[in-house]
């Protein structure tokens, strides 16, 4: 299943790759990609990776997720 998440507050390089990494870390993630511009995420997950679980560790580092599509 295909994530796009809309997230605020990342600014440089090193916060897309602190939110990829933190985003790769949860179980039943198979990739994540920031686009800084266009402050998104896609993440590529199986069906029982819960958006919750994706917002909270977006969260933890600091930004807003403003959306789960």
């Amino acid at each position: 299943m295909k994530k796009v998440m809309n997230i605020e507050g990342m600014r440089c390089p090193h916060c897309s790759a602190n939110v990829e990494k933190a985003l790769c870390a949860i179980e039943g993630v198979k990739s994540a990609v920031v686009d800084l511009a266009a402050k998104t995420a896609t993440v590529e997950a199986e069906e029982a990776v819960a958006d919750a679980a994706l917002e909270a560790a977006v969260d933890d580092l600091g930004f807003e997720v403003k959306s789960i599509a």
